[in-house]
């Protein structure tokens, strides 16, 4: 039945929220406690995996691998750690290959949120063996994909729909990187920029809360201090440096480009061997224990390093083993498809190249050009300028250089979309064949009403009509030619004297009946009684949704009376969308300025026609 317009807009609103959301709050709540402890393990697992290879030890506490006295031994131990992680993709999980963040997109584009249970141990594992053996990658990453994937499981426990699964999955991804970096602000922020691919209360509260949980569960069990530290702005900002920063991003942007391409280089290049996939992660193991002897920093996770740079105590040898044996190496292994986390190493090489630019750009404070540069890269490697700038932030708890960090982050963005379709974190899925955007806008048919697209001028039989009114309605159409069969209408309502639907024909139950032998029977009969309905404040979403179930691609207009008011087809709801392509596309001029300072309305008139035009065009011609 059709709703009346007070029940109707009752219905209708700003958000899609119901109380299903309080359930999702609480079970996010219970993610991101599992996610803060997922973190810990897997920070304590890479500690005693960093003391058993470099070290021979068992212990829990962090170590740098580049402190190690194994000398050229120790150039073989990522190759061990290779072997050991191929294993386990080969034998227990292909998915733990990677830094796993495309994998997780996947997860929530194509395979409804759900996330094999044997990842949740696997990936962990897996990741702490190839950083603890001296890998170039970050922890955040696999703690990402470990927390998404116990939020999964959860969601697969439960009675949920995909959609309440990709939200449980999002808060433990949300909660294992709010744990790690103790960043709970740019975790949320990460989720929205990429992984909901929505903007909805019910996603986003609940995600917020795993967040937040898991970031102060993390500081009960490993401390509330920075994860890096460096000097605070106490200072205001220069004005230069704003243009300083701008030209820091655009530099930024580039770098980005060269790294997203050089990662998928060596991809190909390891699709050419003649070899296994499960054999790559020990090759790449030899390149990484080489450049580890060229510059030892450049293993493991390198928050050594970072504090290093952000503190402002680096050298050009830092500098240069960062742009040059780290970029190498990571690039490499992660083309091997080793399983390790992209956002340390972007930051690290984000970091080297502030430090380069803060050679020339204008002095700020010590380490201040290192950290912009790190949200920069960022920024542009991922495609989220918000999460980037925020993260540096949260990550030295240094507000004051929100200002260029945000002016170099939004441009570092501004460069790589406008240079390339993919980001890392895209293109392996394109590889695929899956395709991704990541644009997001309001629905023009969540925003438009039946009332503003529907057919008015609709031809119409009365409720006592017989099947030979039909038969002289079809010799009168024959007559005038074929373009009288061109006309839009293919629902035939029959109305009694109020205006109200008795019957509805499609134009084929019409010729039907119009053949039969006793044509003095009564048309309605030929009809439907019953027929689905809509009512003027229904939004096109709603009726696109109807169609979309019940496969009819027209339906009759009722109004709060019950009185039939006019058709809607699909042809309007495609008419709607080609409205938002004109807004869009259809570029006038609205004001014109005359000496001095005098007015014109004629972009004003341009912009009317256009919708004129439309509006004509969907009217089409009048009733037969």
């Amino acid at each position: 039945m059709s709703k009346t317009p007070h029940r109707q807009a009752e219905t209708l609103g700003d958000y899609s929220a119901d109380s299903r959301m309080l359930l999702l709050i609480g079970l996010a709540a219970l993610v991101g406690a599992v996610g803060a402890g997922l973190a810990w393990v897997l920070l304590k697992l890479i500690f005693i995996m960093t003391n058993l290879f470099y070290f021979h030890r068992f212990a829990t506490y962090f170590v740098d691998p580049g402190t190690n006295t194994l000398g050229w031994k120790a150039v073989f131990v990522p190759v061990v750690g290779g072997l050991i992680v191929g294993g386990i993709a080969r034998f227990g999980s292909a998915k733990i290959r990677g830094h796993g963040m495309p994998e997780a997109i996947e997860a929530i584009l194509t395979g409804g949120a759900k996330v094999a249970p044997r990842l949740t141990v696997l990936k962990p594992v897996a990741s702490a063996i190839a950083i603890g053996s001296g890998g170039p990658f970050g922890a955040e990453g696999p703690i990402i994909v470990t927390g998404g994937a116990a939020g999964s499981l959860l969601g697969q426990l439960l009675h949920m729909s995909d959609a309440e699964r990709t939200v449980l999955l999002v808060s433990g991804a949300a909660a294992g990187m709010s744990a790690t970096f103790i960043a709970p602000l740019s975790a949320i922020l990460l989720a929205v920029e990429l992984l909901l691919f929505e903007w909805r209360p019910r996603s986003l509260i609940p995600v917020a809360v795993a967040s937040v949980t898991a970031a102060a569960l993390r500081r009960l069990l490993l401390g509330s201090a920075p994860i890096f530290t460096m000097p605070l702005m106490t200072s205001s900002i220069r004005e230069v440096v704003i243009p300083s920063a701008l030209l820091l991003g655009l530099i930024a942007g580039l770098v980005a480009l060269v790294l997203s391409k050089s990662i998928y280089f060596f991809e190909d290049l390891f699709e050419r061997l003649p070899i296994h996939w499960a054999w790559w992660p020990a090759i790449s193991g030899l390149v990484i224990g080489l450049g580890g002897l060229v510059y030892p920093p450049v293993l493991g996770v390198g928050y050594t390093v970072i504090q290093r740079l952000i503190s402002g105590e680096f050298t050009w040898q830092i500098i240069l083993g960062v742009l040059i044996v780290k970029t190498l190496i990571w690039s490499f292994s992660l083309g091997s498809g080793t399983s390790g986390g992209i956002l340390a190493p972007l930051i690290m090489i984000g970091g080297g190249m502030g430090a380069v630019m803060g050679h020339v750009l204008p002095a700020i404070a010590p380490g201040a050009w290192p950290l912009i540069g790190m949200a920069a890269v960022l920024a542009g490697a991922i495609g989220a300028p918000l999460t980037a700038s925020v993260m540096a932030v949260e990550l030295t708890h240094n507000n004051g250089l929100i200002l260029p960090l945000l002016m170099a982050s939004v441009m570092s963005y501004a460069v790589t979309v406008l240079l390339q379709k993919r980001s890392i974190l895209t293109e392996r899925l394109s590889r695929r064949g899956l395709h991704l955007f990541r644009e997001y806008g309001v629905d023009p048919l969540e925003t438009m009403m039946v009332s503003q697209v529907m057919h008015t001028s609709v031809f119409a039989l009365p409720a006592d009509a017989t099947r030979q009114d039909a038969a002289n309605w079809f010799k009168k159409m024959g007559e005038r030619g074929p373009e009288a069969w061109s006309h839009w209408q293919r629902l035939f309502p029959l109305l009694d004297r109020d205006g109200k639907l008795v019957s509805l024909l499609t134009r084929t139950q019409m010729m039907i009946a119009a053949k039969q032998t006793d044509l003095s029977q009564p048309l309605a009969t030929d009809g439907t009684l019953s027929p689905m309905k809509v009512a003027p404040t229904d939004t096109l979403r709603r009726v696109a949704a109807m169609m979309a179930e019940s496969k009819l691609t027209r339906f009759p207009v009722l109004n709060a009376e019950g009185k039939f008011v006019g058709i809607i087809t699909i042809d309007d709801l495609l008419l709607a969308r080609s409205k938002e392509t004109l807004r869009e596309s259809n570029r006038t001029r609205v004001l014109r300025l005359r000496w001095p300072f005098g007015g014109s309305r004629e972009g004003v008139v341009g912009i009317v026609e256009g919708v004129e035009a439309l509006d004509a065009e969907r009217e089409g011609p009048s009733g037969a």
